[in-house]
């Protein structure tokens, strides 16, 4: 039991990697709760449920416009750097918003400017942070990476909204205050980081370019596989949107029996991440990956059909579990089969499915809840994840019979030698 304590750590031991990981976690906390303060902000200015979702919209548009290009830039341009940049200008944007409270600010368009801003910095920022893994850790390290990468952000994915709620009760002053501090010891932290075999091919921003990513998708069972299995199960068995309708009529809980059921997927994805990281999967990774989402698909039914809180508690739980095993999965298969030259683009690529499955799952269970209420919409969207695994399972044979990782070797090929 120790030597495996020490093996899932040992990657610690390398301080690129530390400082790295230090510095995704401070940054992850700073957005967390600077998402809770603008939300709660632009309510008390406005009222308004309509600019609650423009604060998502704000975020989004720029995201979904600029992602393409974004990982073009991650292979044309030295990742650390990128993601240095845009830590800077999540730095500037919680500056901004710490002026305009200290002014005294009565419109929320500033607000929406200023996001409009993190939603172009965060998209330039989520293909960087994917590919440059690679270049941080050795191989044989790099699935200890992955699983302390993500355990890390959920944990702090938890905490930020907490941390944030509480530091309101001063005002929001404080919290983006001290956003702006974790952002700094952020910043600071990537500075001290150095990254090995950074991208170098630079070739222009041609529409042939931006689209490399998706053509190596589409050329990769594999990859589109695993890609496409993660946006149409998130898509079909999304149940976060319904959560507060849930628990208001169907659980008969308050806001603080919400507040469990938000948090129970992603304590199911840390803790699961971290027991990746100590004991790694190896073997029989197809059979994992579609187990991971069919155990999502089950949980969701499961979670649907019931009206008892500690059930419904479990089945989330269990669903950030199997979710997490399926994104742990396909985030070294993406890796792993990805040339370095077109990583940030392939990484750009995963990125927009990530995206759409989050965005439009939450539109498609609002319109199957309007259209066959509360609970049905819930079951049906776990019944549909599990036809989408029985389907992939047939239709992608190459990815549901996979026995093992990707050999290091294959990992570096250019395209065009294949």
């Amino acid at each position: 039991m120790s030597n495996t304590l020490a093996n899932g750590f040992s990657v610690l031991k390398n301080r690129n990697f530390a400082n790295y990981l230090s510095a995704r976690v401070l940054g992850t906390l700073a957005v967390q709760m600077q998402s809770v303060a603008i939300g709660w902000q632009v309510y008390q200015l406005t009222g308004s449920l309509f600019d609650l979702g423009m604060i998502g919209l704000a975020q989004f548009a720029p995201f979904f416009v600029l992602i393409l290009f974004a990982g073009h830039v991650a292979d044309r341009y030295n990742r650390r750097s990128i993601i240095l940049l845009c830590l800077l200008a999540q730095l500037l944007c919680g500056a901004l918003l710490l002026a305009f409270t200290l002014s005294g600010i009565t419109r929320v368009w500033p607000v929406f400017a200023v996001l409009v801003l993190f939603g172009s910095a965060r998209a330039f920022m989520m293909p960087a942070s994917q590919a440059i893994l690679m270049n941080l850790v050795p191989v044989e390290n790099f699935s200890n990476a992955v699983a302390l990468s993500s355990s890390s952000f959920h944990v702090a994915v938890i905490l930020g909204p907490v941390l944030g709620g509480l530091l309101y009760l001063a005002g929001p002053k404080a919290v983006y205050a001290v956003v702006a501090v974790l952002l700094t010891l952020a910043v600071i932290l990537m500075t001290r980081t150095k990254i090995v075999g950074p991208a170098v091919r630079k070739e222009p921003a041609t529409l042939h370019s931006l689209l490399e990513g998706l053509r190596f998708v589409w050329s990769r069972p594999v990859v589109l596989g695993a890609i496409s299995l993660d946006l149409f199960a998130v898509l079909f068995g999304g149940a976060t949107a319904l959560l507060p309708a849930y628990a208001h009529d169907v659980l008969h809980t308050g806001p603080t029996g919400l507040g469990l059921l938000r948090t129970a997927p992603g304590v199911g994805a840390a803790l699961t991440s971290i027991v990746l990281a100590f004991w790694p999967i190896k073997h029989k990774v197809g059979r994992w990956m579609f187990g991971g989402v069919a155990l999502f698909g089950a949980s969701t039914v499961v979670m649907g059909a019931t009206s008892n809180l500690p059930l419904a508690l479990l089945m989330l739980f269990l669903m950030g579990s199997g979710d997490m095993v399926s994104v742990y999965i396909r985030h070294l298969l993406v890796q792993f089969e990805t040339p370095d030259a077109i990583r940030g683009r392939v990484s750009a690529v995963n990125a927009v499915f990530i995206g759409a499955s989050n965005e439009l799952g939450e539109f498609e269970s609002g319109i199957t809840a309007g259209w066959f209420g509360l609970v049905p919409a819930l079951v049906l969207g776990g019944v549909a994840t599990l036809v989408v695994t029985g389907l992939w399972m047939f239709g992608f044979p190459v990815l549901r019979n996979m026995h093992a990782f990707p050999k290091a070797a294959e990992s570096g090929k250019d395209p065009a030698d294949k």
